[in-house]
């Protein structure tokens, strides 16, 4: 009987023996086939390990002290006057910064590229050049080059400045336009992202209360107002004070748009309106359009290039009642000492930035 019980005990032995091993080919061979029922055995490729981030990392550092790198985030608070210098990783990259230092021309702005990297430096920053500061991957097709705004990478930099609590501008009087279809913005940006600011209009002197809703403010962009009326026409100003003396922006005269966006509106007529030949003649192309479009203007005439003419363009902004106020914007042809050949068609083209109007008008001999 013991025997028999010896005997039993050794076969479960063996058993649990070539279990185990089979267990571990098993487990050995998981990572490279795999058997189906049809009897085919098919490759089982294992996920790649990964340390790639998301998009989320951007790709804009600061170079600091000593070759340390400061990724930027959404927003960054530097001090006045401490050079500064960023990288955007890519051997092909364009940027963008506050617009005035292109439109100055500003020498202590410079962009190197080089093959790993592109550097943006800034020498001396003021608080006027607190802005968005950003820069993106270019990505080319034969000739044809693009933006990829997938990796487009950007903060927005407050130069902070005590003295200069909002970001100064070139512009001492400043011009707001009103729309009814659209939210407007009174551009009194700050330096230093907490800062209590208020609006204040100058006649009657007032404080424009913000209520999170109709108003309300961001120190990248100033205060806006989401439905403006006539009521918010006038002279107006921000103020706003840093443990110290209350600092005023610049002043913003706030205009009320009567036309809306849109080609421009057109008419043309000619004086004298009878002529014949001999008499001088003014044909005049006019167009009513909003404040700050500016429009260009092309002429088509008889006697083009054959006979001298006058060409003036000018504009001018007019209040047309209920406070409501229009760019006219004028071209005047002149043709002096008419002859036969100036009679005929004269076209009108005027142009803007949503599109194009054509008129013609007739001068016939009397």
């Amino acid at each position: 009987m013991k025997l028999w019980a010896v005997f039993c005990l050794a076969l479960l032995c063996l058993e649990l023996q070539n279990g185990s091993c089979q267990g571990i080919k098993r487990k050995k061979d998981a990572g490279e086939s795999n058997t189906l029922s049809g009897g085919k055995r098919v490759k089982i490729r294992q996920p790649a390990q990964t340390n790639r981030k998301g998009k989320t990392q951007s790709l804009l550092t600061q170079v600091l002290d000593k070759g340390r790198f400061l990724r930027l985030g959404q927003t960054t608070t530097l001090t006045p006057g401490k050079n500064v210098e960023l990288r955007c990783k890519g051997s092909n990259i364009g940027w963008s910064y506050p617009t005035y230092l292109d439109t100055f021309n500003d020498s202590r702005l410079s962009v190197k590229h080089s093959d790993k990297y592109s550097q943006l430096i800034l020498t001396s920053p003021s608080a006027a050049d607190t802005g968005s500061y950003s820069c993106w991957v270019i990505v080319c097709d034969g000739t044809e080059c693009q933006r990829d705004y997938d990796r487009t990478y950007a903060s927005y930099i407050y130069f902070t400045d005590k003295e200069s609590l909002f970001v100064p501008s070139a512009i001492h009087f400043e011009i707001v336009y009103l729309r009814p279809d659209r939210p407007a913005v009174v551009p009194c940006r700050v330096t230093e992202p907490q800062v209590k600011a208020s609006l204040h209009r100058e006649v009657p002197p007032e404080e424009i209360t913000s209520n999170g809703t109709l108003l309300t403010f961001d120190p990248t962009r100033g205060f806006i107002l989401q439905n403006p009326s006539t009521a918010l026409q006038g002279v107006f100003y921000c103020k706003a004070a840093s443990k110290g003396t209350p600092q005023i922006s610049t002043k913003y005269q706030l205009l009320y748009v009567e036309v809306p966006s849109g080609a421009p509106f057109v008419s043309l007529g000619t004086s004298p309106e009878v002529v014949r030949g001999g008499d001088n003649v003014n044909v005049t192309c006019t167009v009513l359009g909003e404040p700050e479009v500016d429009v260009s203007f092309n002429w088509s005439y008889p006697g083009q290039d054959q006979r001298p003419v006058h060409i003036q363009t000018s504009w001018r902004l007019v209040n047309r009642g209920m406070g409501y106020t229009t760019r006219v914007t004028q071209s005047i042809l002149a043709v002096e000492d008419l002859e036969t050949i100036d009679f005929g068609d004269y076209i009108c083209k005027a142009k803007n930035k949503h599109g194009e109007t054509i008129v013609t008008t007739k001068i016939v001999s009397s």
